[in-house]
């Protein structure tokens, strides 16, 4: 028998189990309930199903419980036994108790049916249970036998091979020995020779390095060199520009000092001029008002110095007042 049949007897075995359980627990019920019923108060007679439904709770208790330890391979000792007994005789004494009072002993032997078939399963199904739960023991162990001797089995394959594996490798290291014997003589020459070469390779870097220093250094004092004439350059040319700027600002100072001199011998020949006799042109009329208005004099001044109505003057002033006035006082001048 392997696992797949005695997963499937043991599903077999549950199923007709709990289907006995289920249909004895209907019949006591239907059974039992009338009999309860008649043997209580008339008012209390709604409780009559709650003692079937009770004593078939312990059935139900009792099927179960002994599955899981059967599965388990556990016993539960006396106690599990006496509750199934008394569960069922109780269950039996309750279904032929009505027939029995009848002296019917016809209704008797077919009420304890049911009762009678649930016990018988329920001793049954445990020793089913339990032979089912060794069986399955006993080839767990027959297969961890065939296991231990599959793996012992390989494990002698493994011993041989790596046995023979040993013979070769130790075979190949004494061949693997030799030939290192052979290349480390011809590493050795070689060594050498690459040491020869080394050393030749160092004197020529030597020679090429002290070169190049050589070489490097001769750069760096020619840049220097470049760096110290181009930083004296353009200090020359610094100084240079330096001066030029100072005396073109020197020339520029010349020119502004001449220009106010000029300015103010102009506005002093327009103003010594005294009142006109007669109304100037307009040109001369701006330019006197613009010398009035630099030297501060009033637009009446103004007025009587280019011959010119108050108004026009006034006008005049409020133009070297605006934002331009600067550059009117000078273009009039």
């Amino acid at each position: 028998m392997n696992s797949v049949q005695t997963r499937s007897a043991e599903r077999a075995l549950s199923g007709g189990t709990w289907s006995i359980v289920c249909g004895a627990m209907l019949f006591s019920i239907l059974t039992v309930t009338p009999l309860m019923a008649d043997h209580t108060a008339p008012e209390w007679a709604w409780t009559a199903p709650i003692l079937p439904l009770v004593v078939d709770a312990a059935v139900v208790i009792v099927v179960k419980l002994d599955d899981v330890l059967a599965r388990l391979g556990g016993n539960g000792g006396r106690w599990p036994l006496a509750l199934r007994w008394m569960t069922g005789l109780m269950t039996l004494a309750l279904n032929t108790a009505d027939s029995a009072l009848m002296k019917d002993m016809v209704g008797v032997a077919v009420h304890s049916v049911a009762p009678l078939l649930l016990i018988v399963t329920a001793e049954t199904s445990l020793a089913y249970r339990r032979a089912l739960a060794a069986a399955q023991v006993a080839l767990e162990a027959e297969r961890k036998a065939q296991r231990e001797d599959a793996e012992r089995k390989a494990e002698q394959r493994a011993e041989r091979v790596r046995r023979e594996a040993r013979e070769e490798r130790e075979h190949a290291a004494a061949l693997a020995r030799e030939q290192r014997e052979h290349d480390a003589l011809l590493a050795r020459e070689q060594a050498e020779r690459e040491e020869r070469r080394g050393r030749e390779e160092r004197d020529a870097r030597e020679r090429a390095e002290a070169a190049e220093r050589e070489a490097r250094e001769r750069r760096e004092r020619e840049r220097e060199q470049r760096e110290h004439e181009r930083l004296t350059r353009e200090r020359q040319e610094r100084e240079r520009a330096e001066a030029e700027a100072r005396e073109r600002a020197a020339q520029v100072e010349r020119e502004r000092r001449e220009r106010e001199e000029h300015v103010a011998r102009e506005r002093a020949a327009l103003l010594d001029r005294g009142p006109a006799e007669v109304k100037l042109a307009e040109p001369d009329a701006r330019r006197t008002v613009g010398a009035a208005f630099g030297a501060g004099l009033s637009v009446r001044q103004a007025a009587e110095l280019c011959g010119w109505s108050v108004g026009w003057v006034s006008s005049r002033y409020a133009e070297h007042r605006g934002p331009d006035a600067g550059g009117l006082a000078i273009a009039s001048a």
